[in-house]
C-alpha cells in the first residue's frame, strides 16, 4: 500500500530550499551533494571535502514533529517529498539518515551555540535532530538564468579577469561606491551579488535593487557590471562566511572576489608559530581575494580617502556606518551628501515615506527655484533639490 503524504513529505523553508539550489546547481562545488555522516565526520576533521576547502558540514535536518517522524521512519532507497510553503518544490532518495547534536551544528556555522545571538537562535531553531543525505531533484531555473546572465557579460566584454562584490547595500553609501569604481579599475567585469536574507531587512531587497541599479545605470559603464540575487542564507554566516562567499563566486565564474578591510572574518589568528588570516585558507579554491581599504571622509583633504594613506587622525574622519546612516534615514533625514548620493536618498526617503507632505507642488514653489514653468514634481525631485539647498555654502 502506497505511503500516505504525510508520511513521505518533507517541509523544508525557503531558506533550507535556496541551499539545496546551491548544492544542486554546482555552486557549493567540491560539494554537489548532501553528505552522509561518513562525508560530515571528514569535513569536521579536516576542514576539507574531496582534497578541497569547506569549513563545514553541508546536511539537511529540518525541524517540526513531522519531519522527525519522517526521517525517523525513512529507509535507503525511500522517496521523500519536498515541500515548500505548501507547494512541492522536489523529491530526495533517502540514502542515509543519521542523527545531529544542534548545538554543535550551530558551533560550526557561527562559532559560538550562543543563543542570545540572533543568527545562531534563528538557524537553532529550525534544525531537527535527524539528518538526511540522497539524491534530490528541485527547479533551478532561478539559478540557472544568473548563471547564463554572467555568461553573457562575460562574452559581450571578452572578460578575462570577472570580480566578485558580496553586497548588502543597506543602504547604499559613497565607501560603496568608492569600493565598486576601485575594484571596476583592475578587472573587466564586475558581478555585484545583492544579498537576499530570509529574515526582516531595515531595507527591502526590490528598494535596496533599486538603488544600486540606478548608481550602475547612471555612473558607471553598464556593459562591465552585472547586478544579481544572491540568496543569503545560513550557510552565509559566521566567521566562514568569506569562505562561501569565495566558493560561490568561483562557481559563478568569477576569478576575484572584493572585500572590504571590516569584513568579518577577516582578522588574524596565530596558528603553528605564524600570523595568518582566513585568506590563507583559500589557496585551494584558485581565486584571488582582494582587500579593498576602509574609507572615510576626511574633513581636511575634503574628500573620501582611504585610512591607509590619509596623515589626518580619526578626529577628522567620517566612517561610513551602515546601520548609522540608516538610522538617519529611519527617521525620515536627508543624509548629508557626503554620505550618500542625494538620488539615492531621494529613493529612499519616498519609499519609505510616501505621500508625506500634504502639498507638495506649494511647498516646491515656495522654497525652489523654478523655471517659471508649470511642472508636476515628484517627492524624489523634492528630496533632490533639497539636498542642493543644504549644499548652498554662500550663508555659511
Amino acid at each position: 500500500m502506497a505511503s500516505s503524504r504525510k508520511n513521505n513529505t518533507l517541509y523544508v523553508d525557503q531558506e533550507a530550499l535556496s541551499a539545496l539550489a546551491l548544492v544542486k546547481s554546482g555552486l557549493l562545488y567540491p560539494v554537489t551533494s548532501l553528505m552522509n555522516k561518513k562525508q560530515t565526520l571528514e569535513v569536521l576533521q579536516t576542514g576539507t571535502y574531496n582534497q578541497k576547502i569547506f569549513p563545514f558540514p553541508l546536511i539537511l535536518a529540518p525541524s517540526g514533529k513531522i519531519n522527525q517522524e519522517v526521517l525517523a521512519a525513512a529507509k535507503e532507497g525511500d522517496k521523500l517529498t519536498l515541500v515548500t510553503d505548501d507547494k512541492v518544490v522536489g523529491h530526495l532518495i533517502v540514502e542515509e539518515v543519521f542523527e545531529i547534536n544542534p548545538k554543535e551544528r550551530v558551533r560550526q556555522i557561527y562559532g559560538t551555540d550562543n543563543l542570545e545571538h540572533p543568527g545562531v537562535k534563528s538557524t537553532y531553531q529550525r534544525l531537527g535532530k535527524i539528518a538526511v543525505s540522497g539524491e534530490f531533484e528541485i527547479n533551478l531555473d532561478s539559478i540557472m538564468e544568473r548563471k547564463k546572465e554572467i555568461e553573457t557579460a562575460k562574452q559581450r566584454v571578452g572578460a578575462q579577469h570577472v570580480t566578485a562584490i558580496m553586497m548588502g547595500a543597506n543602504p547604499l553609501h559613497r565607501a560603496h561606491e568608492r569600493l565598486i569604481r576601485q575594484a571596476l579599475d583592475k578587472t573587466d567585469l564586475i558581478v555585484i551579488f545583492l544579498l537576499k536574507p530570509f529574515n526582516s531587512s531595515d531595507l527591502q531587497y526590490d528598494l535596496r535593487y533599486e538603488t544600486l541599479n540606478y548608481f550602475v545605470q547612471n555612473f558607471l559603464p553598464t556593459s562591465r557590471v552585472v547586478v544579481v540575487p544572491l540568496e543569503n542564507s545560513y550557510i552565509f554566516a559566521g566567521y566562514n562566511e568569506i569562505i562561501i562567499d569565495a566558493i560561490v563566486a568561483k562557481n559563478f565564474g568569477c576569478n576575484r572576489l572584493t572585500i572590504g578591510q571590516n569584513h568579518a572574518g577577516v582578522g588574524m589568528y596565530y596558528e603553528r608559530n605564524t600570523n595568518k588570516s582566513i585568506i590563507d585558507r583559500l589557496t585551494t579554491l584558485d581565486i584571488e581575494v582582494d582587500i579593498a581599504s576602509e574609507y572615510v571622509y576626511c574633513n581636511e583633504c575634503t574628500t573620501l580617502v582611504s585610512t591607509k594613506t590619509c596623515p589626518h587622525g580619526q578626529h577628522h574622519h567620517i566612517s561610513y556606518h551602515s546601520d548609522s546612516i540608516l538610522e538617519l534615514i529611519k527617521l525620515g533625514l536627508l543624509p548629508p551628501a557626503v554620505l550618500m548620493r542625494k538620488e539615492i536618498a531621494a529613493i529612499i526617503l519616498s519609499h519609505l515615506f510616501p505621500d508625506r507632505f500634504k502639498n507638495l507642488e506649494k511647498l516646491y514653489y515656495d522654497i525652489m527655484p523654478v523655471t517659471g514653468l508649470l511642472e508636476e514634481h515628484t517627492e524624489k525631485d523634492f528630496y533632490k533639490e533639497l539636498m542642493k539647498l543644504y549644499q548652498t555654502t554662500s550663508l555659511t
